[in-house]
């Protein structure tokens, strides 16, 4: 599969953009605003209170008074997030990831391949309410053990001076990534060895697309939205990606067969 010219990683932004000018995809930020907003602030504000100084002190050993200020800052953020995808993993928060990606892909011409995996109902007023109820098991991304823990332990690279951070949001990123594409995989039909051949050939693509979105994660409060925008942008690099495919097979000059396989 060809990937389109433009920068990945700015589908992320875009996604924020896109969000903000679609209105059908508010309710879907306001049924979770609220209980989201609180759990972000408390979670966030108890680790400031708590954890910042201790850590900025002990930093400061390694680092030197400023940058362990600032290293500090990434070592808590980066706890509150871990902490808060585990607890808005508790409000089901996929569900809505889902329905998401999913009316974003609607919306930009993609109802084919989301009728693949639940029913809709065209006749609705808006993306959001043509979503009926997945015919397969809808996730937007697999709750993984394994990138909690490896994010936990990744986190004291944030004692490297200079360089620790960076290479934190790397790493994690790198495994971060290929998930928010998760259910465009599952729609697709891939295998985990179609999936994975398709994944080795775009690793960098993932990567700063994980990168930019752990970013976002990281910024107190506004965790929640950042979710829900990150997840259309996503999609819209989706919608690309068709669009793409359908340009290719309609194209009479080179007469090539454009299939969606990653081998």
């Amino acid at each position: 599969m060809a990937v389109p010219s433009q920068d990945v990683h700015t589908n992320v932004q875009q996604g924020i953009v896109y969000f903000a000018g679609h209105p059908f995809l508010y309710p879907l930020l306001r049924a979770r605003l609220l209980p989201s907003l609180l759990l972000s602030i408390f979670v966030f504000a108890t680790l400031f209170i708590w954890t910042y100084l201790p850590q900025v002190a002990f930093l400061a050993i390694f680092h030197g008074r400023r940058l362990a200020w600032i290293n500090g800052a990434f070592l808590v953020l980066g706890e509150g997030a871990a902490i808060t995808a585990l607890l808005f993993e508790a409000f089901f928060v996929d569900e809505t990831l889902v329905d998401v990606f999913d009316a974003t892909l609607i919306n930009e011409g993609c109802r084919g391949l989301v009728a693949t995996s639940r029913i809709l109902h065209p006749e609705a007023s808006s993306p959001i309410k043509e979503l009926g109820k997945p015919t397969t098991s809808a996730v937007y991304s697999p709750f993984s053990l394994r990138q909690i823990i490896e994010f936990i332990v990744f986190l004291p690279l944030n004692f490297i001076p200079v360089a620790g951070t960076p290479i934190f949001l790397i790493l994690t990123g790198y495994r971060a990534g290929p998930l928010h594409h998760w259910r465009y995989f599952r729609l697709m039909g891939l295998s985990k060895k179609e999936r994975n051949a398709y994944l080795a050939k775009r690793k960098m693509q993932y990567t700063w697309f994980g990168v930019v979105a752990l970013l976002l994660q990281l910024i107190p409060v506004l965790s929640m939205l950042f979710l829900l925008t990150t997840a259309a942008g996503s999609a819209l690099w989706v919608a690309r990606l068709e669009e793409k495919w359908r340009s290719t097979l309609n194209d009479p000059e080179t007469g090539a067969h454009y299939e969606d396989d990653p081998s």
